[in-house]
């Protein structure tokens, strides 16, 4: 029952729809990977819906049936009215006969559509609503899965038997496999690793244009294929000299006995520089050499040339070009996935380094955390009644851990300017701290040993006035305290030594 021009108006206000909610679904916050995955698929999504609303409203505004235009002149003539009478009827008769019913979505608005279309979606967190599916190995996107290739490389004829972790860092050193060890075998192995890396890139990575990569790398691979610089495949140069031979002047003889003086080699190279048969015994090369003296090569009988190798050695060339053309674009997509080729290393040899009782304990640890994730409210606000501090984790830590630590007991320091601290722990090791060394500096008051656990001012006060009478009465006066002996063995302080010194009496 729509019109041309109403399907107009709906393809634009879907295009407009689609362009917030890509919007939107960008400025989301995506903590965990399997999150980022989600989204970007579901932008991939949105995006594709758009192209098409895109191509349908390029159609229609193209108009080659003229229906628009016709539309648009029945709306626009002298009989417009009746032409909305006769619309106005068609729609009521239509819904007259038509049984609606209220799961139609005949007059859902198109907002409310497209909020049901990313609800629904966003609420399928289970593998069988996910928009792309990954092994247990790939960890949804973390990491490369080549076990099955890795099988497929170690049974090449030819190649080292390396271990799993050595094949992850050098599954893309192609260029060091000799060429003459790339045959059929090989070739598969390579479509089956291009293959792998065409379709995980796209499900890791469904934003980025993978085709337009391999384009790409396409056509730095020709340019670098006729510069013979591709690493792998160096460009040729011995075979000119093996194939065009050394011409030979005939001119200087007269029979073909002369010719055979020469030798096989040298008639050979002639016959080779003529493009005829240069096999047979020495005399049957001398006389076929011999027949060419005084002709073109043109009169000679098509017999005596030999068959051309240009179609066999250009159809090797486009099968090792095809080959090579391959390997530049396994280097393009293995360089994009860098970090998830690394990531899987580290993956690999933690795992190895665990035994089967750890590896299924960090199994179910890495179930249970899922699950925690998926319990998290969306907000992401943690239930935390009591205000407990939180953990390395970003949780709570738990209650008789909080006791155990006296995170429960507040102590006030008054020097520190009245701050509190929480715990015995934190409280001990304040008095080493900034804040409780400046506010002694305050005081003019040294942060020594002795105002350990001293929080009141008053009491640091009066304890330094202590100090500082104990270090008077303890400070050495060498008149009183310095000592000195007399003739007669009589031990004198210092003051009394030097009265008795100016008296003459000792």
């Amino acid at each position: 029952m729509e019109t041309i021009l109403e399907d107009q108006r709906r393809l634009h206000e879907e295009r407009e729809r689609l362009i917030d909610l890509q919007t939107k679904e960008l400025l989301r916050k995506k903590p965990t990977t399997k999150e980022q995955i989600n989204s970007d698929h579901l932008v991939k999504l949105l995006w594709d819906k758009y192209i098409e609303s895109t191509s349908n409203l390029i159609n229609l505004y193209e108009d080659n049936d003229g229906l628009r235009k016709k539309e648009i002149q029945l709306l626009s003539g002298p009989n417009e009215y009746s032409e909305f009478n006769s619309r106005l009827k068609s729609i009521i008769t239509y819904h007259k006969k038509s049984n609606l019913s209220e799961s139609t979505n005949i007059s859902v608005p198109m907002s409310i559509e497209y909020e049901n279309l990313i609800k629904s979606i966003q609420s399928n967190d289970d593998d069988a609503g996910a928009l792309v599916n990954f092994t247990d190995e790939e960890g949804f996107g973390k990491y490369l899965d080549l076990n099955e290739l890795y099988q497929k490389y170690i049974n090449l004829k030819g190649v080292d038997k390396i271990n799993y972790i050595a094949y992850l860092s050098t599954y893309d050193h192609l260029f060091k496999m000799p060429r003459e060890r790339k045959n059929q075998d090989y070739t598969r192995y390579l479509q089956a690793l291009f293959n792998y890396l065409f379709d995980y890139l796209q499900r890791v990575k469904p934003l980025l244009d993978v085709s337009n990569e391999v384009e790409q790398a396409k056509v730095e691979f020709q340019t670098r294929w006729l510069e013979g610089t591709f690493p792998g495949w160096p460009k040729e140069t011995t075979g000119a000299l093996t194939k065009t031979g050394a011409y030979l002047d005939l001119s200087s003889y007269s029979s073909w006995e002369e010719l055979a003086s020469l030798g096989l080699d040298r008639l050979k190279s002639a016959l080779m520089a003529l493009g005829l048969k240069c096999g047979g015994s020495l005399q049957e090369r001398a006389i076929r050499l011999f027949q060419t003296k005084g002709k073109r090569l043109q009169d000679l009988d098509p017999s005596l040339f030999a068959k051309s190798q240009n179609s066999k050695s250009k159809e090797l060339n486009d099968k090792h070009k095809d080959i090579a053309e391959l390997e530049a674009k396994v280097y393009r997509l293995a360089e994009i996935l860098g970090p998830q080729r690394n990531a899987t290393i580290e993956n690999v040899q933690r795992k190895q380094a665990l035994t089967p009782g750890e590896r299924e304990q960090e199994e179910e640890a890495e179930i249970v955390a899922e699950e925690s994730e998926e319990e998290e409210e969306d907000d992401g606000i943690i239930y935390n009644p009591k205000n407990l501090p939180l953990g390395w984790d970003g949780k709570p830590i738990p209650y008789w851990l909080y006791k155990l630590h006296g995170l429960n007991l507040y102590y006030n320091c008054e020097i520190c300017g009245n701050h509190k601290y929480r715990g015995p722990k934190a409280f001990q090791r304040h008095f080493s701290e900034w804040r409780h060394a400046h506010g002694m500096r305050c005081l003019g008051i040294p942060n020594t040993a002795h105002f350990a656990n001293i929080t009141l001012i008053e009491d640091a006060v009066q304890l330094w006035e202590k100090l500082r009478v104990t270090r008077e009465t303890d400070r050495f006066i060498p008149d009183n305290q310095e000592e000195y002996e007399d003739s007669h063995g009589n031990v004198l302080n210092k003051k009394t030594y030097d009265d008795l010194k100016r008296q003459g009496l000792l």
